[in-house]
């Protein structure tokens, strides 16, 4: 049995440059993460150093233009990168995603040329990004926000509480979403940049989770904190604007993780039934495991067409909603549905810490989750074709 050909048709053909990106962010996942996964796994934070390899591999600024010291790549190179990553650990992967998509794809369309001038070469070479939006009574009715921004003599004053806020341990930078007038509803809320130490802000306790467990996932307080106007991004009252926007994006790098999920389980699937024997004889053999690999190939090569297709259509200025929302769907059922089928392949093994099997049947859960549950990305899909509210 061998792996499936990574590119079997034009929508899933990758050029020579972005087959060689990904090939050289494949090689830094196995031969630096892989090692790293079950440690980092158990002790529920990324190892020393692995931050500051992943800023000197340049894949923390993959669209930051190369004046600003960025790679100055695409969309679909992102994409590709958290794919890449994702097959080996999906906790990484969201780390690149969250501050790839979110935080500088906001700042690098919405932000003023002095904020791009401050923001964009950090966020490419030394600070990671958070995206603060999700509140307790905020989640999939996103734009109920608690916390709240009151005009003060240096530009703003922030108090509230955020949570589920991933990347927040490691960030040095937040954008953080607040109502300016609770009144005016959405069209109150606008987007801060705000600072990890600036005073009265304050990262809380960390979640202790099902999976991706070495990515932080905490909340935020907000005590009195002091934002100067030159910090908001965008304009006041169009922060539901950029929070939209941006995730309509960031659903395409989900669908990029859960598609790299789905890749890694069913290598070692494939890999496990090579090796196990039973009855005299590998367990590839059977026909029921045969089928079952290849029920499982097949999904993930029509969640990576879905997946690209959306990115391609980002990158080409075209419109991309539906298709955003229908990958990071699909996919997510295809991560769950892959992972859960590489523990039966795995059998008793496949329930124990000791196989790689259950990390990836308990990382794919969040996908359908996360940046919009499934029912939200169904909503989406009915409005867009079939009119009315979805």
């Amino acid at each position: 049995m061998t792996e499936t050909n990574r590119t079997p048709s034009p929508l899933t053909q990758l050029s020579e440059e972005e087959n060689l990106f990904y090939s050289t962010v494949c090689q830094f996942a196995e031969e630096t993460i892989a090692p790293l996964v079950r440690s980092m796994d158990d002790e529920q934070q990324f190892a020393p150093g692995l931050v500051k390899q992943l800023f000197d591999l340049g894949l923390m600024g993959i669209e930051v233009p190369e004046a600003l010291d960025g790679a100055g790549g695409s969309f679909f190179d992102a994409v590709l990168a958290i794919e890449a990553i994702s097959t080996v650990d999906p906790a990484v992967a969201v780390l690149v995603d969250v501050h790839n998509t979110l935080v500088v794809n906001a700042v690098r369309r919405w932000g003023t040329d002095a904020q791009k001038q401050r923001w964009l070469s950090k966020l490419a070479t030394d600070t990671a990004g958070a995206y603060a939006l999700s509140e307790a009574g905020s989640g999939s009715d996103a734009f109920a926000l608690q916390t709240r921004a009151e005009a003060s003599a240096g530009g703003y004053r922030l108090n509230g509480r955020k949570l589920w806020i991933s990347n927040a341990r490691e960030a040095g930078l937040f954008i953080v979403f607040a109502t300016l007038d609770p009144a005016a509803g959405y069209r109150g809320i606008t987007a801060f940049l705000v600072e990890k130490g600036t005073p009265g802000f304050t990262v809380g306790r960390k979640e202790d989770k099902l999976g991706i467990r070495a990515s932080s996932t905490c909340e935020l307080m907000f005590d009195g904190c002091e934002v100067a106007e030159e910090n908001v991004l965008g304009e006041p009252g169009k922060g539901y604007k950029i929070a939209i926007e941006t995730l309509n994006e960031g659903r395409i790098g989900i669908g990029a993780q859960m598609l790299g999920l789905a890749e890694g389980a069913w290598k070692h699937a494939a890999r496990y039934a090579q090796e196990r024997r039973q009855f005299g004889k590998p367990i590839a053999e059977f026909q029921a495991v045969r089928f079952t690999l290849a029920e499982m190939a097949t999904e993930i090569e029509a969640a990576r067409l879905m997946v690209y297709n959306a990115a391609r259509l980002k990158d080409a200025g075209q419109a991309f909603l539906k298709e955003a929302a229908m990958a990071k769907l699909f996919a997510s059922q295809v991560a769950e549905r892959v992972a859960s089928q590489c523990v039966e392949v795995f059998g008793g093994n496949g329930f124990v810490r000791d196989y790689p099997a259950e990390k990836y049947f308990r990382d794919s859960k969040v996908g359908k989750i996360y940046e919009g549950t499934s029912n939200m990305q169904l909503a989406t899909i009915a409005k867009q074709v079939l009119g009315g509210r979805g």
